[in-house]
């Protein structure tokens, strides 16, 4: 409950200090809640915020997102999803097409294999499409990826006894690529997907989130949304890949 007041304060707030700058950010927030109550329990929260900045010579960019969950399982009532990511970047203008980007994300994550992730990376930016409708802007460079892979349980021995494997935070180079794209398909209905690679010796972090958004008026708007996550390398018992479908409210600043 405390993390859904969190979020509803959050989205409540940002849209009014974005607009106490210069007049120039510009952003979105995002919202959703599912309960249920009778012969099963459940709440279900998501909520994203995302600002942007762009002038002559930079961009740049910042986003939230926070899931939660809580459910029945086995006649117990508990927490089944509760992760959260952020991430910044900030991209220098060579020219009208090109830039240099920094990027940073980090990703707590309770119900995976790795308890968070934390990337920084710097890399050379291409907007190749950019229209009143249409945007397409590619990124790709190389960073660095610190890890914290989550305590498990391992058979050792013979015969096999259970021990607790306790690893140490893991840190490596990695590359990155990002595939943004942005289309007007009506006056009232957009479509955008994008595309995250983050790839290293260990484990390659793949991330495509698409979203249909329909606008009720300039500033409201109602989404639906499709994220797919994928990481190659996860302990046993686990699934490589996550799949997050959303129905959200979506408020436009």
């Amino acid at each position: 409950m405390k993390t859904m007041l969190l979020a509803s304060a959050l989205l409540a707030t940002v849209p009014l200090s974005a607009r106490a700058e210069d007049g120039k950010w510009s952003g979105s927030g995002e919202l959703g809640f599912a309960m249920t109550r009778g012969n099963t329990e459940s709440e279900n929260l998501n909520a994203k915020l995302q600002f942007k900045k762009e002038d002559d010579v930079w961009k740049h960019n910042f986003f939230l997102n926070a899931l939660r969950s809580k459910g029945t399982i086995n006649n117990s009532y508990d927490v089944t999803a509760n992760r959260y990511d952020a991430g910044v970047s900030s991209g220098f203008k060579l020219d009208e097409r090109s830039y240099i980007v920094g990027a940073t994300r980090y990703e707590n994550d309770d119900f995976s294999t790795y308890e968070y992730q934390l990337i920084v990376s710097l890399g050379y930016g291409y907007t190749a499409i950019k229209n009143e409708r249409t945007e397409l802007s590619l990124e790709i460079g190389p960073g660095y990826r610190r890890t914290q892979r989550r305590p498990f349980i391992e058979q050792i021995g013979d015969p096999p006894e259970p021990v607790l494997n306790d690893p140490d935070a893991d840190g490596q180079a990695v590359g990155r690529g990002l595939i943004a794209f942005k289309h007007q398909i009506t006056a009232t209905t957009a479509f955008e997907n994008t595309l995250l690679v983050e790839t290293g010796s260990d484990n390659t972090f793949v991330q495509n989130n698409a979203g249909l958004a329909v606008s009720m008026n300039d500033k409201l708007a109602l989404k639906l949304g499709f994220q797919v996550r994928h990481n190659t390398d996860v302990q046993a018992n686990s699934e490589k890949t996550d799949q997050l479908l959303t129905t959200n409210l979506v408020y436009k600043f």
